[in-house]
């Protein structure tokens, strides 16, 4: 186990458009399963409810590392401290796909919630397996990797 180190913006970035790309992948599929398993198939709403949270969830998710960040400093990197930012960030960002689908489909009605629960389940598994591979990257990889090594 090793501590939480402060964290660069730019990694904090890279970090919100890694996860943003799986998860945004993840809400395309499960609005388009959801959508055609209750007889509304629509890629449109899928990419449509997938680029917007794609968008929004960028900030909120951004905002979210950096007060963990802030909160973590120097302490362990545990299991369960990935858990409960994992759960932390499941309670926003699910409420947010509830909310954003049911804007999307114009009703807030069981296939907005039948998307949010698919996705509590769907995300909370990658969510957590994201942190856990983030925690593995050394601080400063990035900025070598990008900027090239400082002399």
């Amino acid at each position: 186990m090793t501590a939480y180190k402060q964290e660069s913006h730019i990694r904090s970035i890279l970090k919100g458009i890694s996860w943003r790309i799986v998860a945004t992948t993840d809400t395309i599929l499960v609005v388009l399963l959801i959508t055609c398993l209750t007889g509304h198939c629509s890629i449109e709403s899928a990419i449509k409810i997938g680029s917007i949270e794609f968008l929004i969830k960028f900030l909120v998710y951004y905002v979210h590392e950096r007060i963990w960040q802030s909160q973590m400093l120097n302490r362990r990197t545990e299991k369960h401290q990935t858990l409960k930012k994992t759960i932390s960030w499941r309670i926003i960002a699910t409420t947010m796909t509830f909310l954003i689908s049911g804007s999307v489909l114009n009703a807030f009605d069981e296939i907005a919630l039948y998307i949010a629960l698919t996705e509590l389940f769907t995300k909370f598994a990658l969510y957590y397996l994201h942190e856990r591979l983030w925690l593995k990257l050394p601080l400063g990889r990035i900025r070598e990797y990008f900027f090239g090594k400082k002399q």
